[in-house]
């Protein structure tokens, strides 16, 4: 039986499902992923990434931190790619119990999927510093400057930036889904930034690594699958 096939098996036998994804989820619906050799740390920037996307650079250089932040997520048009409606299927028909994110850029809920915990936030969900008003994506991304609330404060993304801690709830809530589930699929993620990549440690299930590349995770895995995603779930079908 190849590996395909043993994930469906392991699919179709599962109860409690728990899915948690990077930056490889989005890259079929035209989305830069971050470390790949074509990413978007890969490009020349003035600042290394991380700092560009760093709460410091919010603070200091707010210009600057806009131009390089509407460059890496600007992807409001982008749509839902095979896997996010694979996903959505698995849900539909009870095996899914929650979808743990990454990424910022909302494709899952695009696709209709219900219980999705956005461990970065989310590009859509803007507010501004001084006063709290709530601003939407389209915003951000059409201002060609900092963007600024009506009471004269800077509109801040709700994404979570480097040197910010993530959002306790949704951190507490990631914790009991992945702690209960009998089969934890990990897919299109390097598992390299913290926190998020240690609450695979708390995997008391069988455990699948869905990734184009090895992780350090790999050995840990009841099942691991170098392709990329699309490739892997195509076909595959849920089934009671």
């Amino acid at each position: 039986m190849n590996d395909y096939m043993v994930l469906k098996r392991m699919i179709d036998e599962a109860h409690n499902i728990v899915f948690f994804g990077g930056a490889g989820t989005s890259t079929e619906s035209g989305i830069k992923d971050y470390r790949s050799k074509d990413g978007l740390y890969s490009m020349k920037l003035l600042y290394p990434p991380e700092y560009m996307l760093s709460h410091e650079m919010f603070m200091l250089h707010p210009k600057e931190f806009y131009d390089f932040y509407r460059l890496a997520f600007n992807c409001l048009s982008a749509k839902p790619n095979v896997l996010h409606h694979f996903l959505l299927s698995l849900e539909e028909c009870g095996k899914l119990k929650g979808i743990i994110t990454q990424n910022v850029d909302g494709l899952h809920q695009k696709a209709g999927s219900k219980n999705v915990l956005e461990l970065h936030g989310s590009i859509y969900d803007n507010y501004c510093e001084k006063c709290g008003k709530y601003y939407e994506g389209d915003l951000i991304f059409k201002n060609t400057d900092i963007p600024k609330c009506v009471c004269g404060g800077i509109i801040k993304p709700s994404v979570v930036l480097y040197g910010e801690a993530l959002d306790a709830n949704v951190l507490d809530e990631a914790v009991k889904l992945i702690s209960d589930c009998d089969l934890l699929i990990v897919a299109g993620s390097s598992l390299t930034v913290e926190p998020s990549c240690s609450l695979v440690l708390l995997c008391k299930g069988k455990l699948v690594i869905l990734n184009k590349s090895k992780t350090t995770f790999d050995s840990m895995a009841n099942l691991v699958i170098h392709d990329s995603l699309g490739n892997i779930v195509r076909g595959l079908k849920c089934e009671n």
